[in-house]
C-alpha cells in the first residue's frame, strides 16, 4: 500500500525515524539517570525517588542478581508486581544485568502463573507478598531457583513503610498465608547489592538482545511470548517521540499511571517514553479505588494521562472527578481497547482536553497507530500509522482491499517483534518471510490515511450473512442516558446462524431491555439490532480494564 497517511502527517514528524542514538534501553536509561539525576522520577503513595535515587538502587539490584545470584546474560527474571516503587527498580536493575524481563500479571492463577514460568525457563522471581501463595503452591513444578519478595510499603519512608506493612497484612487481611523458605525480603537484596556495586560487571549489551517476554494470547489459547529486542523497544520508543515532540517538554511532564506497568502500553508509554524524557510518572497502585485515585489526581499538576476506555468511563462517573484540576493536562492518551464515542465526548466536555485514541498491540512494542496531536475532537480513529510504520488491509484470500473495505490490518517494521518464544510453527502463522505481521484486527483505511478499527477478527457476529461488529453496537449502545457499561457478543441461532447478546450495566435502575432495543431500533439495520440483553452487576475485565467478551459467551440461555 502507497503511504498515503504522510501527506496528512503532523508538521516536523518525518516519514522515518533517524538512526538510534542508543544501543540498548539499559543506555537510554543510564543517560535519563545522569540528564535528570535531581528531578523527581517516581512517587508512589506520598514517597517520591530522583532519577538519581532510581539509578543507585537500580545498580545496587543489578548487582545482587549478578554477583550475589551469578545470574547471566539473558536468564530470565519474572516481575510480579503491581504499580509501586519496587517496580522501576527491579526493573531497570534486571536490564542492567542483562537479563531477559518476564512480565506477570500479579493476579494470575496458580495454573496460569505455573505455565508463564515454565514456558520462559525463568530462573528468578520477584514478587509482592500478596501474592506469595500463588507462587508457593506451583513452585515445585517450576524452574524458579530464587525468589525475592517485597511487602507494599517496602520503599516507604519509616515509620510509613511499618504502618503500611502492618495494615496490609494484619488489619486488611490481604497477605495469605504462604510458604517459600528460602525467600530474600526485597530490601535485604538492595543491602547486598550495595556491598557488591564496586564488583559490577557491565553488561556488553546488543539491539537483538532480548529485553522483553511479554506474554499474549493467554484469553484465546496458551499465552505465548513475544520476543521484544531492545532494538524493537528503542525503535518504538524513538516512533512515540518523533510523534509526540511538539508537545513534550524535557523534565516538565507529570503522568499519571494508572495502567498496570506490567502491561505493554503502560510499560512503553509511561515507564519508558517518559522516563526518557525526563518525566514524573504518578503510580495509582490500585485504580479500581476511585476515591483514592481522584484524591491523588487532586495532589499532583498532571500534564499527561493514558487509559483505556473502561477506565475514562469509571472516572467520569465518579460524581468529584469534575472537581479535579486540569488546567495542567496537556495529552489524553486512550488504547488498548476501543474508545467509545460517547467517553470521548465526556472526556472532552469534562477536562477541557481531547482523548486522543492510538493503536498497537503486544507484537508491535506496542505502537502502530496514532491520532495527531492537532486535533480537535475525537475522530473515531486509531490515527495513522507512525514513521517506518508500513500497513496493509487483506481480504480472507490474502488479496489487499481498496480504501474504505474492510479487511485484516498487516504490519510491518522495526517495532515487530523476533517473534514467539520457542514457538517457530506459530510465529510463522502472524509473521511472514518478508516481516509482515498479521494482526487479527479488521479495520478501514480513509483516503487521508486514518486509520478505523472495524473490530477483532475472531470476535465478528455473523448474521444471515452479513458480518455485524461488537464495536459497533457498544458504541451505540454507550450513548444511551441508562448505560454505564456495554459489552456485546453473538450467539447461535437456527434461523440466522447467530444473533447480538448484550450484556448491560446500568447508570439507571430503571431502564429496562426493551427500552434499549428500542434505541438500537432508531440507531441500527434491523440485523444488527440485539435480540438479548441482559443486565448484569459488572463485566468480566483484564487486570487493565479491557472486557472479557470469552468470558461472556458462558451466558448463552
Amino acid at each position: 500500500m502507497d503511504k498515503i497517511w504522510l501527506k496528512t502527517y503532523p508538521s516536523g514528524v518525518p516519514a522515518e525515524i533517524d538512526t538510534l542514538s542508543h544501543q540498548s534501553l539499559v543506555a537510554l536509561f543510564e543517560h535519563a539517570f545522569n540528564y535528570f539525576a535531581p528531578l523527581p522520577a517516581f512517587t508512589s503513595m506520598g514517597k517520591c525517588l530522583s532519577f538519581q535515587q532510581i539509578d543507585e538502587k537500580s545498580l545496587a539490584f543489578a548487582a545482587y542478581l549478578q554477583q550475589s545470584l551469578q545470574l547471566k546474560k539473558g536468564d530470565r527474571i519474572a516481575i510480579m508486581l503491581p504499580n509501586i516503587l519496587q517496580y522501576p527498580i527491579v526493573l531497570f536493575g534486571a536490564l542492567r544485568a542483562g537479563l531477559t524481563v518476564v512480565n506477570v500479571n500479579p493476579l494470575y492463577t496458580q495454573r496460569e502463573l505455573e505455565h508463564q514460568l515454565n514456558d520462559a525457563g525463568v530462573k528468578s522471581i520477584v514478587i509482592l507478598t500478596n501474592f506469595a501463595h500463588t507462587l508457593a503452591a506451583i513452585h515445585s513444578k517450576t524452574q524458579v531457583k530464587h525468589i525475592i519478595v517485597t511487602e507494599l510499603g517496602d520503599c516507604l519512608d519509616f515509620p510509613k513503610k511499618q504502618i503500611v506493612n502492618f495494615t496490609v497484612k494484619y488489619i486488611k487481611k490481604l497477605v495469605p498465608d504462604y510458604d517459600l523458605p528460602f525467600s530474600t525480603p526485597f530490601n535485604h537484596a538492595l543491602e547486598q547489592g550495595k556491598h557488591f556495586s564496586f564488583k559490577f560487571q557491565v553488561v556488553d549489551i546488543s539491539g537483538d538482545d532480548i529485553a522483553f517476554l511479554q506474554y499474549t494470547g493467554g484469553t484465546t489459547g496458551v499465552a505465548k511470548g513475544a520476543m521484544l529486542t531492545h532494538r524493537n523497544m528503542l525503535s518504538n520508543l524513538r516512533q512515540a517521540e518523533l510523534w509526540l515532540d511538539s508537545v513534550l517538554r524535557d523534565g516538565k511532564e507529570v503522568i499519571i499511571t494508572a495502567l498496570p506497568l506490567y502491561h505493554i502500553f503502560a510499560l512503553m508509554a509511561n515507564c519508558l517514553l517518559f522516563l526518557k524524557k525526563g518525566a514524573l510518572n504518578v503510580f495509582i497502585t490500585n485504580p479500581r479505588d476511585i476515591d483514592t485515585f481522584i484524591k491523588t489526581l487532586h495532589q499532583h499538576p498532571f500534564t499527561l494521562m493514558t487509559g483505556v476506555n473502561t477506565l475514562f468511563n469509571a472516572l467520569l462517573n465518579h460524581p468529584d472527578f469534575h472537581k479535579v484540576d486540569f488546567s495542567h493536562l496537556r495529552l489524553s492518551l486512550g488504547g488498548g481497547m476501543a474508545v467509545q464515542h460517547a467517553v470521548a465526548e465526556k472526556w472532552q466536555q469534562v477536562t477541557g482536553n481531547i482523548l486522543l485514541e492510538a493503536y498497537g498491540l503486544t507484537e508491535c512494542c506496542p505502537a502502530v497507530c496514532i491520532n495527531p496531536i492537532s486535533l480537535t475532537a475525537y475522530n473515531a480513529s486509531i490515527g495513522l500509522p507512525l514513521p517506518s510504520t508500513q500497513i496493509k488491509i487483506i481480504n480472507a484470500d490474502n488479496e489487499e482491499v481498496g480504501l474504505g473495505e474492510a479487511g485484516e490490518l498487516c504490519v510491518k517494521g522495526p517495532q515487530v517483534m523476533k517473534g514467539y518464544w520457542k514457538r517457530p510453527e506459530e510465529t510463522q502463522l502472524v509473521v511472514n518471510a518478508e516481516g509482515w505481521l498479521r494482526t487479527g484486527d479488521v479495520v478501514t483505511i480513509n483516503e487521508e490515511g486514518f486509520v478505523h478499527v472495524v473490530d477483532r477478527k475472531k470476535d465478528m457476529i455473523l448474521v444471515s450473512g452479513f458480518n455485524v461488529y461488537p464495536n459497533e453496537i457498544e458504541d451505540v449502545v454507550s450513548e444511551h442516558e441508562g448505560v454505564l457499561e456495554v459489552a456485546a457478543i453473538g450467539i447461535p441461532d437456527e434461523h440466522s446462524g447467530e444473533k447480538v447478546k448484550l450484556f448491560i450495566v446500568a447508570k439507571n435502575p430503571d431502564v429496562t431491555a426493551e427500552d434499549i432495543i428500542a434505541f438500537c431500533r432508531t440507531k441500527l439495520t434491523g440485523y444488527k439490532i440485539p435480540k438479548q440483553v441482559v443486565f448484569l452487576d459488572d463485566l468480566p475485565k483484564s487486570n487493565v480494564g479491557k472486557i472479557l467478551r470469552r468470558q461472556l459467551r458462558t451466558h448463552v440461555s
